[in-house]
């Protein structure tokens, strides 16, 4: 095993965020270019380092979006030290138990732990949004090509690419609105970002891409979950105390499962990238629970249009097929 390289003037950055003498430990990482390692005193006090390298990595927006959400109440990782030239940045320490991980061991938990999430999400739902970039119709529309431009070559099928943008240009195009702007998105908010802390609050990590948004967008990250099985009757269930508590519009339903499926497009895409471009192949098992999600949302009888060019464009039989099979044929 390669011994872990560890980030330039570490040493020289804990010595002045008042952690010197401290053990360095990696952790596991993930699909970024960050990486992390938990800072441990001789006392046993720890923290948590970020390792978020330029060019490729910015810690700006995770600190900009961290500061205004314990700003406004919420559990986000206090900053003890920051460092943007190098990237290091030095946070509280939420331990390891994640959300996933906690329910896999006690399923009896998940009404409850996921109730508790809802809870956070209306009440970021009634803050002040942050100062964050809108997700507009660009936004929108670069993410849901994610999927034209990977899975789509690397299942070797194709496709009117006109026909697809513009698809999905009319069928968000309610979306696009202004109003549909002002609710801070944390965009991965999923059971694997939600920490439990000891205290029985709900960690909240990996913000450091939220945008100024439509609310039910964080419900469908949380409730369809690329990474974890989500029942259809505790999504239904979750839907009901959202709403009996944040009293959303009548158009509600409609746009949640038309954010669902952009984001599920999305996140086909990405992991597809994932394994072509950044040699990550795992992400390819995740592939049959996204298109089982996808098409839960495209049975909503407001996207037909999305439904037909799909099943015109990736038929069935085609989507249960992996990416490594067609490059194999």
């Amino acid at each position: 095993m390669s011994e872990v390289r560890l980030p330039e003037g570490l040493n020289e950055f804990l010595v002045a965020a008042g952690w010197p003498d401290a053990q360095v430990e990696p952790l596991a990482g993930d699909a970024s270019f960050r990486r992390y390692f938990r800072i441990r005193k001789a006392d046993g006090t720890t923290s948590m380092l970020m390792d978020a390298p330029p060019p490729h990595e910015d810690p700006r927006p995770f600190l900009q979006v961290a500061k205004y959400l314990v700003r406004h109440g919420f559990r986000a990782p206090a900053i003890y030290g920051e460092d943007l030239d190098r990237g290091l940045v030095l946070i509280e320490d939420f331990g390891d138990e994640r959300m996933r991980e906690h329910l896999d061991a006690k399923p009896e938990d998940e009404e409850a732990i996921y109730r508790h999430a809802i809870n956070t999400l209306i009440a970021l739902e009634k803050a002040p949004v942050a100062d964050v970039a809108p997700y507009d119709e660009a936004a929108y529309l670069r993410e849901t090509a994610l999927l034209a431009e990977w899975y789509m070559p690397a299942m070797d099928l194709h496709f009117d690419r006109a026909e697809f943008d513009a698809i999905w240009h009319r069928a968000l195009a309610p979306l696009f609105d202004a109003k549909w702007q002002q609710v801070t998105v944390l965009r991965d908010y999923h059971a694997e970002n939600i920490m439990l802390l000891p205290d029985g609050e709900q960690g909240l990590i990996d913000f450091q891409d939220a945008l100024a948004g439509h609310p039910a967008y964080d419900l469908v990250s949380l409730l369809q979950d690329a990474r974890r099985d989500v029942s259809p009757q505790l999504e239904a269930a979750m839907l009901r105390h959202y709403k009996e508590h944040a009293k959303p519009d009548a158009d509600f339903d409609l746009h949640y499962a038309l954010l669902g499926a952009q984001r599920n497009t999305k996140i086909i895409g990405i992991f597809t990238r994932l394994w072509k471009r950044d040699g990550k192949e795992r992400y390819l098992g995740f592939l049959p629970r996204m298109w089982g999600l996808l098409e839960r949302d495209l049975a909503h009888p407001g996207l037909t249009e999305v439904r037909d060019w799909f099943d015109r464009n990736i038929p069935a039989a085609t989507r249960a097929q992996s990416p490594l099979d067609r490059v194999a044929q």
